[in-house]
């Protein structure tokens, strides 16, 4: 493998996915919930880099082709397990996720059996779009599960009568308990919308690849 700053960023990217997952069986939340996000964000930012950089330098490699989608993929899908176990929102999320990983197993299916007529299926630019939104969606919850374990472990310490109070207004709110909750309620509708959207523009191009594949599906 030919060792070139784009394809170190790419190898990180590939690294950071399961690095969400271990995030969140090994450390105490909400560090876990910061970790996976900070881990998530930066391989979303080399997804970028690594292409520009590889452009820019002349550094286009075969190894760095090939692990570019792999790890796109991976980083998304093993992020959308880790919210579908662990974040606050994951029945939301449920049905949305699922089509995203069905659509990347056949479409990834499709691939390995059209072999050398693969170049069919090239992605195109609302495959770059739903993968952006992708990212930004599930970045978003990921920001959201770190927002609300934050908000968990701000009202420690106080009893239930106490935080009751403050949220229905009879009591002075001295941590933005009300604000917070306002915030992570948008944060997480935002994320959740974000990823809907997401899925369906992941059917759409799903579609597509399938529509250009059937030509080369036929017995002769």
């Amino acid at each position: 493998m030919r060792i070139t700053l784009p394809n170190i960023l790419t190898l990180f990217r590939l690294l950071a996915a399961p690095g969400v997952i271990f995030a969140f069986l090994i450390l105490p939340r909400p560090f876990a919930d910061w970790v996976a996000f900070t881990l998530f964000v930066l391989a979303s930012v080399t997804d970028y880099v690594d292409g520009y950089l590889a452009r820019r330098l002349e550094q286009i490699s075969r190894i760095g082709t090939m692990l570019d989608p792999i790890a796109d993929k991976a980083m998304v899908m093993i992020a959308l397990l880790a919210l579908g176990v662990w974040s606050p929102l994951a029945h939301w999320i449920a049905l949305p996720a699922g089509v995203i990983l069905f659509r990347e197993v056949f479409v990834s299916g499709l691939r390995e059996f059209l072999g050398n007529v693969a170049g069919t299926l090239q992605v195109t630019k609302l495959a770059k779009w739903k993968t952006a939104v992708q990212m930004v969606a599930v970045a978003l919850l990921l920001a959201q599960g770190a927002f609300n374990a934050n908000l968990g472990m701000s009202v420690f310490g106080m009893d239930g009568e106490t935080v009751s109070a403050i949220l229905s207004g009879e009591e002075e709110d001295p941590l933005d308990i009300r604000g917070k909750m306002v915030r992570a309620e948008w944060g997480g509708i935002v994320g959740v919308g974000l990823l809907w959207i997401a899925a369906g523009l992941t059917a759409v191009t799903g579609w597509d690849y399938f529509q250009k594949a059937r030509a080369h599906l036929g017995e002769d």
